[in-house]
């Protein structure tokens, strides 16, 4: 059982560097977004002419700043799909490990009953606890996945009819990544201290 979980400590260190990455993406994501928002909020004021004043006598120019508005928008929710495209690798990348974890305690070549699946050694997590840890590492970054693509589709909508309280909403969401555990309360995890103690050593 000691040299499955070590190959289960393994998954676990590809995870956290996909979970890393995904980080990053996040970041990432947040800054685009907040660019396109700004953008979003402002689109009304750019509307109304009287907010050119003097510069109304400028021929067709609540027109020609509409349009540059309007295209550095569709620039930002471009490179906002694409960063969706990245955090779609992640999700596939865990998609993989996950099925992985569980072939290897198929495809081992002695064959584990269900007695040793629930076999703990020490503090360490039991291997139905690596499997299922897997598992629900793919369906939290899935359905985020989901969400954010959902978010980026509801912005493009949101152009059309700018709401600053559905721009703080959606904000908010992005934010919290609510479908994702809160590493500020690790002992709180639902990942349980066993996973928690894998992939935090797996270095």
């Amino acid at each position: 059982m000691e040299s499955m979980i070590k190959k289960y400590q393994q998954k676990f260190k590809k995870a956290k560097g996909e979970m890393s990455k995904w980080d990053d993406l996040q970041s990432h994501f947040i800054s685009q977004f907040r660019n396109a928002s700004s953008i979003i909020a402002r689109l009304q004021i750019i509307q109304t002419s009287k907010n050119y004043a003097s510069l109304n006598s400028v021929g067709g120019i609540g027109v020609a700043v509409m349009q540059k508005q309007m295209d550095s928008l569709q620039t930002i929710l471009l490179s906002m799909k694409n960063t969706l495209e990245d955090f779609r690798a992640v999700v596939l990348s865990l998609e993989k490990l996950q099925y992985d974890g569980k072939q290897l305690a198929k495809g081992s070549s002695n064959q584990i009953n269900k007695k040793q699946l629930q076999h703990r050694i020490g503090v360490k997590p039991t291997l139905t606890n690596c499997i299922d840890g897997l598992v629900l590492l793919h369906e939290m970054h899935l359905a985020e996945y989901l969400l954010k693509s959902s978010l980026v589709s509801a912005l493009s909508a949101l152009a059309l009819k700018p709401n600053s309280s559905d721009l703080g909403a959606f904000h908010q969401l992005l934010v919290d990544q609510p479908n994702l555990q809160n590493e500020e309360e690790p002992d709180q995890t639902i990942l349980g201290p066993g996973i928690t103690m894998l992939i935090n050593s797996s270095n």
